[in-house]
Parts: structure tokens; sequence; C-alpha cells
């Protein structure tokens, strides 16, 4: 059967499973585009996955700086000292206050040689009693001898020529009367007379200097006192008058009066309205436990220190037994005619340092040395006289490093103030 070519062109496509029209099965299929709204989606994505990738970066950086600036808050705040405060307690009302003072001897002098020479022998030593006028050294002078000796020739000589000028000023103003001399020979005659009588003048002068310088070869107590020092030894090169730039003289001796002492004390501005000339004063010192002294103020300063702002009062005290001695460390107990209130702080509040008694106060988070004057010490706590006030932020075992303007943070009751 023949078949018509131009039927079977024309004949309609037939269709595939899972073809195309016209596409054979066996070949693959081609690849058709995407749709564009699946495109859209992707940028979507990735924009969002971009937006939280920054914010996590962000927000990294943010937390970052914010715990660095916690860290440099807290490391500033650990390197300020924290330390403990008290206010000084009022303790009421005092009749007397307690003052540190020094004794003195009455009269202390230091005793130097008049002369020089070298020392032959000394009578005294340190710890004895003198009375005045007693010897205590004698000083060999040699050269000092022979300056004499021939200070009293040339007086002599001098005393010569002095009576044969005379005779011949008497011989010439007799011959005047006759003529036979001029008036001129005369008046020589009787100006040498003169000044002959000027020169034995000065040779008694000398010889009396030397004498005296002689005289200081023995060496006696000025009053009745005590030795306490003695610089020198038999043999030792003594030379004349006090130590100065050009003098190397040091003094043989030093003798103090003890029968009356002395006893310097600073009373602070406070109490001075309260310290009168004549009132009694009790003394009493650590080595002499339960005894007191009677002294007596003698007299003030009558003016107040600018640096200290004490009043500086002098007591005197009968020391006839010799049971005080000079330099001693004592408390001075002045009666208080009105009644005063005192400020105290525990002992380990004290700063005790070059310049002085201080306390550390805590003012606007920052420390001030504060100088006080001490009017009682009880022992575990002391009366403060001057210094501080009711209303001071005292701080409590100040540390050695402690300084002035020092920020701080105040700990009050397990919490810290800052």
């Amino acid at each position: 059967m023949a078949i018509d070519m131009n039927t079977e062109k024309t004949m309609p496509s037939q269709h595939y499973p899972g073809g195309h029209a016209g596409h054979d099965p066996t070949q693959p299929a081609p690849i058709e585009p995407a749709p564009r709204q699946a495109s859209a989606g992707v940028w979507i994505v990735v924009v969002i996955g971009v937006v939280v990738v920054i914010g996590a970066v962000v927000y990294g950086l943010i937390a970052r700086t914010a715990a660095e600036h916690r860290l440099e808050q807290v490391t500033k705040s650990d390197s300020v000292p924290t330390v403990n405060v008290i206010h000084p307690a009022v303790t009421g009302v005092s009749a007397e206050i307690a003052l540190p003072g020094n004794t003195q001897a009455f009269i202390e002098t230091p005793i130097y040689a008049r002369t020089s020479g070298y020392l032959k022998q000394w009578f005294v030593d340190i710890g004895q009693h003198v009375t005045k006028g007693e010897l205590m050294a004698t000083i060999e002078t040699p050269e000092l001898d022979e300056q004499l000796q021939v200070s009293q020739a040339n007086l002599k000589s001098a005393q010569a020529d002095l009576a044969l000028a005379n005779t011949t000023s008497d011989r010439y103003q007799n011959l005047l009367k006759s003529d036979s001399v001029s008036k001129q020979e005369t008046d020589v005659a009787v100006s040498g007379a003169a000044a002959k009588r000027a020169a034995v003048e000065a040779a008694e002068a000398n010889v009396r200097r030397l004498a005296q310088l002689q005289s200081f070869e023995k060496v006696y107590a000025p009053f009745s006192g005590v030795v306490t020092e003695r610089n020198t030894d038999i043999g030792a090169l003594i030379d004349s008058g006090s130590p100065t730039a050009s003098n190397t003289a040091k003094e043989l001796y030093r003798v103090a009066a003890i029968d009356k002492l002395r006893v310097y004390v600073a009373v602070p501005e406070t109490y001075a309205p309260a310290i009168r000339d004549g009132d009694t004063v009790a003394l009493t010192l650590d080595e002499y436990p339960g005894q007191q002294f009677t002294g007596k103020i003698t007299r003030n300063s009558s003016a107040i220190d600018q640096a200290s702002r004490t009043l500086n009062v002098e007591v005197d005290v009968d020391n006839a037994d010799g049971k005080l001695l000079p330099g001693a460390y004592v408390f001075a107990h002045f009666k208080i005619p009105e009644q005063v209130r005192l400020l105290s702080l525990p002992a380990n509040a004290l700063i005790f340092r070059a310049q002085g008694l201080q306390v550390g106060i805590v003012r606007n988070g920052h420390v001030h040395l504060q100088s006080v004057t001490i009017g009682k010490d009880n022992g575990s706590s002391l009366e403060i006289s001057t210094g501080v006030t009711a209303g001071d932020a005292v701080i409590l075992d100040p540390s050695d490093s402690l300084a002035e303007g020092q920020p701080v943070q105040v700990a009050v009751q397990g919490a810290v103030t800052r």
C-alpha cells in the first residue's frame, strides 16, 4: 500500500507523555528560566542576613564598650582606698588640763678658759656639787708668764725714764727763772716728762692686763650648782674665748643650778585666758607614779605664738632635794576656772610624723591632715584640746602612706560611700 508522503507531513503531531509536541522523548528536556518571583525572594533573604550580621557586630561592639567602661569604673573605684571614720566624742567638762613640758636648770652656763695654755689639773667631775668661788681647774700659761715679766721690766724702764725726765724738767724750770736757759728748751724738757709719764701709764696698764689674764689660770665656779659636763683633761691644749669661725675653743665645764627648776609649757590658745601668774601648778612624772610636785606660774610670754597657736608659760618648782633632774619630761596640770567642753578620740586615730601629732579628716572625699593638741591622755582615748570639731570625720587606723588631698571612700556600717 502506497503511503502519501504529503499526508504524513500534514499529520498532526502526537503528544508523548512527559514530553513536548514534536520532541523526541529520548533527548533531554530543555532548561527553562526560573520565574521572577523566586529571584526577588532570594535577594530579600540575602538583605535580611546582611542586616542581621551588621546588627550582631554593632551589638557586640556596644556590649564590649560598655564592659570596658564598667571595668574602668570598677578599677578606679578599687584603686581608691576605703577608710573607717569616727566623729570626736564630747567628753563633757574638765576642771584641769595636763600639758607636757621639759624641766630646765634655773641657771646653766658653759665655762670657757679666759687664757690659753695647758690644763695642769682639774678638781671636780660630772655630778659633783660645787659652791660659788670653788676652784675647778688650773691652767699652765708659760708664754703668758713670760709676757708678764717682760711687761714688768718695760714698766720699770719707763718709770726710770720718767724719773730722769722729771728731774730734767725741774732743773730747766729753775734755770729759766735766772734766764740761764731759753723758754724753748724748758718747754721741750717739760713735754718730755709728760710723754714719759704717759709711757709709764701705758706700761702699767699692760702689766695689769697680763696680770688679770694670769689670774685666769685658775678656773672658779661662777655660782653654786652641779657639774653636768667635763670636756677636758690633764695636758689638754686650752684656747681662750668661746668657739667662733676662727677660734677652736671648747667649753671646759658646764654647771647647772638645780635647787630650783624652770618648766616651760606651751598652753593652747583656748586656755590662755585662764593662765594667771602666781597660780599653783601640779607637776607629775612617769618615773614617780602617784606623786606630785608643786610649782608656781612665775611669768608667761603674753603673746600667742603664730606657728603653734600656744602661749609660752614658765613654771618654777623648788628642787632642794635634787629629786627632779634638768631635761626631764613632765606633765603640768593647770586648773581651769571656767569649765570647757573637750573632745575625745581613740588613740589609734593619731598620726605620728615629723610635723607633730596629726589626724586624718575626710572632707569632700579627700584627706586633710590636721595638727592636734592633746589635753589629757587617758590611755586608749585622748582628750583633744585643739585641732578638731565634733562634726569632723576622723580616719581610724590611718596608713603610713596617707597624704594630704588623697581621695578616699568612707565605709559606713558595711556600705561604702564615695
